[in-house]
This record gives C-alpha cells, structure tokens and sequence, in this order.
C-alpha cells in the first residue's frame, strides 16, 4: 500500500521521538539485519534505522532493498537514517493513519 503526503507527514512527527533500533554498518545488509528490522517492524510498525554506509549510492541502495526485503515502506530518508512503516498483516494497527 502506497502512502500518500499527507500519511507520509503524520508518519515523520510520529517516528521524530524514535531512536535508531536497526543499524547497517559497513559490512551491509545481511539476513540477520533484515530478520531484526523484520521482526521490529512486526513489533513497532514504525522504526528508524541507521545506515553507516559511506557514500550516498551505497545507503540508497541498502535502504531501498530493506524495504524490499521487509516489504515495508520507506517513509523518509534524511542523511544516514531511513525510516520505514509497515502496517500489521493481521489484526488492528497500532498506528491509525489519517486518509
């Protein structure tokens, strides 16, 4: 499911307060990161991660395949932090979004 500005605006206010729960370092992204960021996701629906990756391509590239792997949604990028959203498969969502 896409997420439009308006969701996207709501989601950024809401992550502000978080602290980083996933961090990517130089080795990259292994199935143990995408398994923690999966299972935080599942936790918190909503969760920063940190990408300590050097160059910009580099961080774009792991960011863009988390979410692949996570089948989340990137709801900003801002230098070395990406955060991303994904809504509950089953059951009520923690977070209510705005339409």
């Amino acid at each position: 499911m896409p997420l439009n500005p308006r969701q996207r605006q709501f989601l950024r206010r809401q992550a502000h307060h978080l602290k980083p729960v996933v961090t990517l370092g130089q080795a990259g992204l292994s199935e143990a990161v995408a398994a923690e960021a999966d299972r935080a996701l599942t936790d918190h629906e909503l969760i920063k991660v940190r990408i300590a990756a050097g160059d910009r391509d580099a961080r774009s590239a792991m960011s863009k395949e988390l979410a692949r792997l996570t089948a989340a949604e990137t709801v900003q990028v801002l230098g070395r932090v990406v955060i991303l959203y994904r809504a509950p498969a089953e059951g009520e969502p923690k977070i209510a979004l705005p339409r």
